[in-house]
This record gives C-alpha cells, sequence and structure tokens, in this order.
C-alpha cells in the first residue's frame, strides 16, 4: 500500500493514478479468501440436519456423517444428553463417541476430557455405570501423543480415582501399572504412571503400597530418563503420606538422598522441594546429619546454577528455615540470614553501583527473574522475622525490610504490601520501627501496592497506633505524624484514577479513623472530603463507600456544633438537592443512619426530611423511599413517637391515592402491605425486642456519652485559665461527674435490667400494627388504632431519655409535613420531573 502524506494535495497524473490503481488491485488479493471461505451448495447441504430429528437421534447423525465442528458439538452436549437421557446416550451416543474419538482431532480430543469429568462431577449416573461405560475410553487416550491432550485425559482419570472402589482401582488402573512402567514403554507411558503412581498411594493399605507400589516407585526414581525421575521425585511425598514414617525414612529418603545428587539441575530442584514439603516427618538427626548437609550443598551451589534453582529456593526458603529452626548451630544461624539478605537484594547491587564482581549486567530476562527472586523473598519475610525473632528484627532484617518498600518493581512492593500486617502483628511492641515504610507504601506510585495494603489497613493502623499494647489515644498520635497526609494523598491518588473498586475500598477502610485519630483531625481532613466524594463522583458504589464513612465519621464526632453542621449540610444539599441523584443519595444515607445510629436520633434529625420525598417529582426518588419505609418505621416507639406514626400513614395513604406511575404504585402496595405486617416497637421492654432494644438503648447511651464527653473538655478548658490554687472548684467538678456517672448507670439499670422485664406481657401483634391496607382500600375496621398512654410507659418529656435535647434544632427538622408539601407545589427544584433510568433497577436496601 502506498499511504497519501498528510500534507499532499490530490495528484491526478499518471503515476499517481498507477499507484491507486495497484492499491486497488491489492485491496482485491485480500478480499479473495474471503469469498473463497464461503460454502459451496453441497457443503450446506452435506451440513444441513432434518429438524424433526430429536437430540439422541441428530448427535447420532451428526456423528457418524457431520462434519467435524459438529462432531465437536455433540461431544461438547454430551454432559445433556446424560442429564435428559442417560440410557439412550449410553446405548446409542457413547458407542459413536468412542469410534469417533480414535481419528479425531485435538479439538474434539480436549471437549471429549472436559465433557467427561463433568459427567462424573455432575453424577448423572451410578459410578460403576460410569466405570464400565466411561473408564476404558480414557484410559485408551490418557497416553496420546499429543501432550496436551494427554495431560486432558489424566487430569481426568486422576479425578476418576478419587471415586472409584478398591477393586476397580486395582484391577483396571493398578495391575496395568506393572508393565507401563518398564523401560520398554514410551516416555509418555512412563511419566502417566509416574503421576498415576502419586495418586493410587492414598487408596490402598500399607502393606499392598509396599508390595505392590513402592518397587514401581524406586524402579522409576532410576529412570534412564531425566523427565521420569524428575516427575517421580515430586509425587515422593504424597506417597510418604500414606506409607507413613517408618517406611518413609527406609524407603523414600534413600531415593531422595541419591536424587539431590543427580546429574541433572531439574532432578535435583525436584528433590529439594520434596525435601522441604517433607521436614516435619523426619526427626532432629535425620535433619542435621542428611538434610541440613544437602541444603546447604544446593544453597551454595545455587548461585552457579540457572536463575530457575534460585526462584524456587527463594520461594521455599522461608518453609525451609523454620522446618530447620531449632537445629542450628549461630554460625549456620548467621549464613542462612545471610543468604536470605543477598537474595533480596539480588540484581540490586549493579543499580547502586556495587558490583564488586565486576560481572556484567543483567539482561531483561535476567532482570524479570532476579525481581521474581526478590519478590518471593518478599513473600517470605514474615517467615523470617519469626527465624531471627522479632526481638532482633531492627538489627538484623531493618536494612532488608526498607530495600524490599522501596525495590524499583511494582510486584516485590506490592508482596511485601500484602504482608505489611503480618510483620506489624510479629513486631507487636515494635511495631513503630516501620511506620515510616508504611507512610512510604501509601504514597506508592502504583495503585495496585496501596490497594495491597488497604485490605488490612485497619488492623494495621490499630497496631501502629497502639503500638501493640493499649494506651492513651492522645499518646498514640503521637507516633505516627505523616499518617494523616499520606492517607489523604492515597484517597485522592485513587480517585483520580480509572480504577474505582480500589477507590471504593479506601474508603471503606477509612471508617476505622475514629478509633486511631482524634475527632478534630477526621473533621477538617476527612469529614468535608466524603461529603464532597458523595457530591461529584459519577460511581454509584464509590458514593455509598463515602456516605457509609461519612456516617461513620458522624457518629463518633465528639463536638454537636460540627455535628448539627454535617446534619444541616446533609438535608439541605442532598435531601433539599436540585438534582434528583442527590435525593437518591439521601436516601442512602438515611439508610446508613438507621443502621448506626440509635432510633431516637434518625427520628429527631431525618425521619421528616425523608418523609418530604413521598411528593418528590421523579419517580425512582419515590421508588426508594418506598423501599426504605419499612425500616422507617422500625425507628419509631410507641406512644412518644405516635405524631411521627401519624405522619408515616399519611404520606402512605397520599402516595397510593395520588400516586400515577404504575411501578411506583405496584411498590407502594406491597410497601403497604410489609408495613401492615410489622410490629411496632414500644417504649418499655418486650421480649420479642429485647436484643435490639438493648442494642438501640447502648446506642443511644454512647451518643449521650458523647455530649458529657464534650461539656467535660470545655470545663476543662475554662479551668485552665484559672488559678491553680482553687482547689474547691475541682473537688466539687469531680463530685459532679461522680454523680452523674451514677444517675446514668442508674437510668440505664432501671431501663435496661428492669426486675419486671422478665414478667412484662407479650403484647398482641395486631395491637402493635397499623391497618394500612384496610384504610386504603375501605375494607376492615379503622386503620390508626387509638393508643392510650396508660397502656404504655411514656418517653420523659425532659429529653432525660433522649441525648439530643439541645435547645438549637435544625431548620430543616422542625417544618411540619403541611410545609414541606407546600414547598413541593409551589415550585420542584428538579427542572425535568421525568422518570430516570434508574427507575428500572431496584435499590438495594
Amino acid at each position: 500500500m502506498h499511504p497519501l502524506p498528510p500534507s499532499a494535495e490530490m495528484d491526478f497524473s499518471q503515476n499517481s493514478l498507477f499507484g491507486y490503481i495497484e492499491d486497488l488491485q491489492e485491496l482485491t488479493i485480500i478480499e479473495r479468501p474471503v469469498r473463497r471461505s464461503l460454502k459451496t451448495p453441497e457443503e450446506i447441504e452435506r451440513l444441513t440436519v432434518d429438524e424433526e430429528l430429536n437430540d439422541i437421534e441428530r448427535a447420532v447423525y451428526l456423528l457418524s456423517s457431520g462434519h467435524d465442528v459438529q462432531g465437536t458439538s455433540v461431544v461438547a452436549n454430551l454432559p445433556f444428553l446424560m442429564r435428559q437421557n442417560p440410557a439412550e446416550t449410553l446405548r446409542r451416543v457413547l458407542p459413536k463417541v468412542r469410534e469417533v474419538l480414535h481419528v479425531a482431532g485435538v479439538e474434539m480430543q480436549l471437549t471429549a476430557a472436559a465433557s467427561f469429568l463433568t459427567i462424573l462431577q455432575e453424577e448423572s449416573v451410578s459410578i460403576q455405570t460410569y466405570s464400565h461405560s466411561f473408564l476404558h475410553i480414557i484410559l485408551q487416550h490418557v497416553e496420546h501423543r499429543d501432550a496436551g491432550v494427554s495431560n486432558a485425559w489424566l487430569e481426568t482419570l486422576l479425578s476418576v480415582i478419587e471415586s472409584l472402589p478398591k477393586e476397580t482401582l486395582r484391577h483396571e488402573i493398578l495391575n496395568p501399572l506393572v508393565s507401563k512402567a518398564q523401560l520398554s514403554q514410551t516416555l509418555q507411558s512412563r511419566l502417566v504412571s509416574c503421576k498415576l503412581l502419586g495418586k493410587l498411594a492414598n487408596k490402598f493399605e500399607a502393606h499392598i503400597i509396599k508390595r505392590e507400589i513402592l518397587p514401581l516407585v524406586k524402579s522409576l526414581c532410576q529412570d534412564v530418563e531425566y523427565e521420569v525421575r524428575s516427575c517421580m521425585c515430586r509425587q515422593l511425598d504424597i506417597i510418604a503420606q500414606g506409607i507413613g514414617t517408618d517406611l518413609t525414612k527406609s524407603v523414600v529418603l534413600p531415593e531422595l538422598i541419591e536424587l539431590a545428587r543427580d546429574e541433572s539441575s531439574s532432578v535435583r530442584l525436584a528433590a529439594f522441594e520434596t525435601l522441604v514439603n517433607l521436614l516435619e516427618m523426619f526427626d532432629a538427626d535425620d535433619r542435621s546429619q542428611t538434610i541440613l548437609p544437602l541444603v546447604k550443598s544446593f544453597c551454595e551451589k545455587s548461585f552457579k546454577a540457572d536463575e530457575t534453582i534460585l526462584l524456587s529456593l527463594s520461594l521455599h526458603l522461608g518453609k525451609l528455615c523454620h522446618g530447620l529452626y531449632g537445629i542450628l548451630t549461630p554460625d549456620q544461624h548467621l549464613r542462612f540470614l545471610e543468604f536470605y539478605k543477598k537474595l533480596c537484594t539480588l540484581g540490586l547491587q549493579q543499580e547502586n553501583g556495587h558490583n564488586d564482581n565486576q560481572a556484567p549486567p543483567p539482561n531483561q530476562e535476567q532482570e524479570k527473574r532476579y525481581a521474581s527472586v526478590r519478590k518471593n523473598c518478599a513473600y517470605n519475610f514474615p517467615a523470617m522475622i519469626v527465624f531471627v525473632d522479632p526481638k532482633n528484627f531492627h538489627m538484623e532484617l531493618y536494612s532488608t525490610f526498607f530495600c524490599l518498600c522501596h525495590d524499583p518493581e511494582v510486584p516485590v512492593r506490592h508482596t511485601i504490601a500484602i504482608c505489611f500486617y503480618e510483620v506489624s502483628k510479629l513486631l507487636s511492641s515494635g511495631v513503630y520501627l516501620i511506620y515510616k515504610e508504611l507512610i512510604a507504601l501509601l504514597q506508592d506510585e502504583s495503585l495496585e501496592v496501596l490497594d495491597a495494603l488497604v485490605d488490612h489497613l485497619p488492623e494495621t493502623l490499630e497496631l501502629l497506633t497502639t503500638g501493640g499494647e493499649s494506651s492513651v489515644q492522645e499518646n498514640k498520635l503521637l507516633a505516627v505524624p505523616d499518617l494523616i497526609p499520606a492517607l489523604t494523598a492515597a484517597e485522592q491518588r485513587a480517585a483520580g484514577s480509572l480504577k474505582w473498586r480500589t477507590h471504593e475500598k479506601i474508603l471503606q477502610k477509612y471508617a476505622c479513623l475514629p478509633h486511631v485519630i482524634s475527632s478534630d483531625q477526621i473533621y477538617y481532613r476527612f469529614l468535608h472530603r466524603m461529603f464532597t466524594i458523595m457530591m461529584t463522583n459519577n460511581v454509584l458504589p464509590v458514593q455509598k463507600a463515602a456516605s457509609r464513612t461519612l456516617c461513620i465519621f458522624l457518629r463518633y464526632n465528639r463536638k454537636q456544633e460540627q455535628r448539627h453542621e454535617i446534619i444541616q449540610k446533609l438535608i439541605e444539599q442532598l435531601g433539599q438537592g436540585k438534582s434528583y441523584w442527590y435525593r437518591l443519595r439521601f436516601l442512602d444515607t438515611c439508610e446508613f443512619i438507621i443502621e448506626l445510629f440509635s432510633k431516637s436520633f434518625f427520628c429527631k434529625y431525618f425521619f421528616l426530611p425523608a418523609l418530604e420525598l413521598t411528593h418528590d417529582p421523579v419517580a425512582n426518588v419515590r421508588m426508594k423511599l418506598c423501599y426504605l419505609l419499612p425500616k422507617v418505621k422500625s425507628t419509631l416507639k410507641i406512644p412518644a413517637d405516635k405524631h411521627l406514626l401519624q405522619q408515616l400513614e399519611l404520606c402512605v395513604r397520599k402516595l397510593l391515592c395520588q400516586e400515577k406511575d404504575k411501578d411506583v404504585l405496584a411498590i407502594v402496595k406491597r410497601t403497604v402491605l410489609e408495613l401492615d405486617r410489622m410490629e411496632m416497637s414500644m417504649d418499655a421492654f418486650q421480649k420479642r425486642f429485647y436484643e435490639k432494644d438493648l442494642l438501640d438503648q447502648e446506642k443511644e447511651r454512647e451518643e449521650l456519652l458523647l455530649l458529657e464527653m464534650e461539656q467535660l473538655e470545655k470545663e476543662k478548658q475554662q479551668n485552665e485559665g484559672r488559678p491553680s490554687s482553687d482547689k474547691m472548684f475541682e473537688k466539687k467538678q469531680r463530685k459532679e461527674i461522680k454523680k452523674s456517672k451514677l444517675v446514668r448507670s442508674q437510668s440505664f439499670s432501671s431501663q435496661v435490667l428492669h426486675p419486671k422485664y422478665g414478667t412484662l406481657e407479650k403484647c398482641p401483634g395486631k395491637n402493635s400494627t397499623t391497618g394500612y391496607a384496610a384504610s386504603v382500600s375501605g375494607i376492615g375496621k379503622s386503620s390508626v388504632l387509638s393508643y392510650t398512654d396508660d397502656s404504655f410507659r411514656t418517653r420523659n418529656s425532659s429529653g432525660n431519655t433522649s441525648p439530643y435535647s439541645s435547645n438549637t434544632s435544625l431548620p430543616s427538622t422542625s417544618r411540619t409535613m403541611s410545609n414541606s408539601v407546600e414547598q413541593k407545589n409551589n415550585g420542584s427544584k428538579d427542572t425535568q420531573p421525568r422518570k430516570a433510568t434508574l427507575k428500572s433497577r431496584k435499590s438495594n436496601p
């Protein structure tokens, strides 16, 4: 092709026209294979199947005279045929499949292996029928000349062995292995025999294994082909579990020692990994006298061998050190530690200018392998802390940990970020040593590293700020001075990326911050950021995560003025927002408020603003509110909240009478039935609501305690300006604090552990429900039951039981429902009162 330069003008000269003709000819050549790929009428006729044939007849026809693609489709559909008609499938289809597989290609063979395995897993037929019908086909193709096909059939056979009875295993699989494991057989046959012996070792008694299986194992361990010796060596740990410790020491261990000295590096590597896996089966003498010398020799030669040896060694080093712990001398202990440190910086010496051996710089492939070695070292770092003892971490391993956290390769830093919490737990009181590395990983440029670190961030921060011990929170905060900027930067970096799941996870994990930093720090650095995300982010899960975290921040905020400011902002900017999207997020926030706060808190601040949305012009908002109404009703206590219950009933009736959207109306009717079945909670404790009421009163007590703590802090600040000689005031203050605590404890005990609680009569369910359905349809009696104050213990109107009895009230909560309705009727904040696309989705409660 001759592309036209961007700056060139159209040239109709003779040379240019010839160039265009050549381009057209090339396009014609490209299109020719497309025309040739079309089916001829004869081919179409041959691929056409009579539509009147049933599934079994169609399968038999396609296997007999169809195309390879059609035959593969029948084989893939074999599990379905077995579920529909197993008898006919076994009688008519399976024999045809057996015939076709003898000459089938790779694709059909792989499909058949997968279909046979699916039939086994689905248990379409009994295991006896399966072994009679399918086992012979599997055994015929397990030694296929194609390695991929052979492995597929072998995986199916290994799964079948798990279900077959011992007699079938012995006659159909174990007995033929005696001949198939001989040197006269093909390489593929002997490799299959190795894996089958490993699988059969756990299926028979020890004496059968010793008499029939172990001789074959020893023979294959001494095979002339290194692939067979390596394959058999990797099965020895499975065989050892089946024969026990004594036979392992007398039969398996000598073979492993010989294989560890094999001329092939792959065999030596397999022997090393098997020895590591079997360390727990050997006693201290075997480990110190036999295994330790082999391991030392293997480690010393590893740097001179290829990188695959180093990869395996770095991956198993933590398990190896754990298995040898207790039998090493101090000098040997130090050698293993130094070897690990050397692996942790493998490939970095040249970058840092410490190439003492004047070795040539590694190529790109070597750098990848070196990075994989360092990644394995990061994976084993917690095990190495145990190896050196956490008390010696700063002196022995801190510099190594620093290098891993600042490694130039992302996979290494990602792995150490995953292990960071385990490292923190092991260091316990010494966890403060690694707080700089936590800050560095929080500020890492890779979001993969940040995502891995955030998984256990709450637990890590708790350990880091407490130092592994219980201490005063104000003292904890001094330990991590750069934590807040690092957390803020991490969230903003995730927000600026396209990985919204990482951003969502970070916002969810930041809910732990009230237990880590002070209330003022959360208010000024995080709380308003959560509100901004709710208003501006376009991803719904991220908005919900920010909403829930904001509610948790509000829950633990210790200043009433700040709480009122946030509540007012939620109501005015979300609940009364111009966009219907804001009002939907307000309902999500209400759901989180119901979950996290006490019932009295929700009723005081959010009950009426939520009900105002019954008049919303957008159907999606009204629909979401209908789903939330049962939870809203569950926050009411009778008779103290009788007026709120009446407002709720009024809103539901208006929805039923005035709703024009058919989808919303259908949800309203279902919600009415659910509301009618609900049992109301009373002010007095009831047996059936005891646990919920107790939990709610505990929340209310904690909210009251926050107000008391705020008052005490204010008094403390006022007293700091007074002379220190004023002892009388301090004494009086202590008495008042003790008195308030005593009154609160007595009040709590009288309400929660009232002596009459156990003898309360269970109120009938119908006396505690409201007849929404009856009131609307006109069928039945009056919808609103008359609640008398004599029947229930009323709430204290002075506000002693409610922690929110301050004189300052939010303007949105003091409105009556009539005013809110008039506002909606006078002018809607939605410029386009239409159904939004969200209407078709159901909101998750």
